[in-house]
């Protein structure tokens, strides 16, 4: 069993709301700069070096840091407060054409078939 030597809490000084209340489980994240600043706390640079090979949800960083996404959102929030991080909130997707009832239909009946 991988037990955390650190509980959740410590992780954001103890803190359990974010500064700012509009991030969201698929607000997309993306590192300001090329490189961590060395005054980082420790949750905070851990957050900055997953982010570094590219922008990533919000949600996909606190699976990578085994934490609830209720304690990244105030990491999170920490780091765009001080400049280091961007934000976008998600893009919802346009409504495409409808799929063609005959081929849904077809493939219900195929994964019935599979039972």
């Amino acid at each position: 069993m991988n037990r955390r030597l650190i509980p959740p809490y410590l992780w954001t000084g103890g803190r359990t709301h974010p500064s700012r209340n509009v991030l969201d489980r698929l607000s997309v994240l993306r590192a300001a700069g090329d490189t961590v600043p060395r005054d980082v706390t420790p949750a905070g640079r851990r957050v900055l070096e997953i982010l570094q090979d590219g922008a990533l949800p919000l949600a996909e960083v606190a699976a990578h840091l085994s934490l609830p996404v209720s304690f990244v959102k105030v990491l999170v929030s920490d780091l765009f407060d001080e400049g280091l991080l961007t934000v976008r909130a998600p893009i919802a997707a346009e409504a495409g054409p409808l799929p063609d009832q005959q081929l849904l239909e077809r493939v219900i009946r195929g994964l019935r078939a599979l039972q």
